[in-house]
């Protein structure tokens, strides 16, 4: 073997390989821990308006971050987007001495009911706010769907100036929508001929020739017939009956006494009551 030249050179070679890797890695290590490349600032960019600027500072302090090289860029994302009213946050390096760091703002949408935010991703958040907000409510997990629903509410009521300030989803997956003025509206589940979007799109035609022609306040509005609505005047159990069309009573249920005739409004007499038997679904 020791006489085999190119045996000699090839392990001279490799020997030689493996202390330059160790004198790489050990100036490395060197590099990582040396207090010659602090990170001597930390520059902040983006939504920073909701966020409170002490709350950004205390995330730093107090903390080891390393040097320039060292810095765990993960793990000051982390710290920062722990913050309350910070959605996301990206952190990269800037030479010689300072890290960037970009955040995205949470921007509240509604509230849970729960106690926590919705923002307007649908995505739930942690935060303090004073500001009047309309309240969301639904099975865990539903926070997006309820959330784009919202959305849809809004614009089809938009032509009546009404705005939602309670959108629910229950357990059993059918929608009921509070307007400003205290109107609950009941929409049903979606699914079959017709879903909740196309009961409030009906109602909102029908609601000029209905509601808006009685000098009198509404707290009830059942949309969930195929071609009607009945409602609650409050103070009273009665109910009237606004349709589009011959009123349809849905399965289990006799048709409400009173109705409007076809292309009618709903009379003002308050005999129109609903009839006993199985809600609408």
């Amino acid at each position: 073997m020791w006489n085999n030249t190119r045996l000699l050179n090839l392990l001279a070679a490799v020997m030689s390989g493996v202390a330059i890797l160790i004198v790489v890695k050990l100036a490395t290590v060197a590099v990582l821990n040396s207090p010659r490349f602090p990170v001597r600032s930390v520059r902040l960019s983006g939504e920073l308006a909701p966020i409170s600027p002490d709350l950004l500072t205390d995330a730093f302090t107090g903390r080891m971050m390393g040097n320039f090289f060292s810095a765990d860029l993960a793990t000051v994302r982390e710290w920062v987007e722990a913050v309350p009213w910070v959605r996301r946050a990206s952190v990269r390096r800037a030479w010689p001495d300072r890290l960037e760091v970009k955040v995205e703002a949470q921007h509240a949408l509604a509230r849970w009911a729960d106690g926590d935010l919705v923002n307007t991703y649908g995505e739930l958040f942690t935060a303090d706010s004073a500001a009047d907000l309309p309240r969301f409510a639904g099975p865990p997990g539903t926070e997006r769907d309820v959330a784009e629903r919202y959305r849809r509410f809004c614009d089809l009521l938009a032509p009546l100036h009404l705005q939602p300030v309670e959108v629910k989803l229950t357990q059993r997956f059918a929608w009921e929508l509070r307007l400003q003025d205290g109107l609950l509206l009941e929409l049903g589940r979606d699914g079959g001929k017709e879903g909740a979007d196309d009961r409030l799109a009906r109602f909102v035609r029908v609601y000029p020739e209905t509601l808006a022609r009685y000098g009198r306040k509404f707290e009830y509005v059942d949309l969930r017939y195929p071609n009607g609505f009945a409602l609650r005047v409050p103070d009273t159990p009665h109910f009237l009956k606004g349709t589009e069309g011959a009123p349809t009573a849905p399965e289990g249920m006799t048709r409400p006494a009173g109705a409007a005739k076809p292309g009618g409004a709903a009379r003002d007499d308050h005999s129109a009551s609903l009839a006993r038997g199985t809600r609408p679904a």
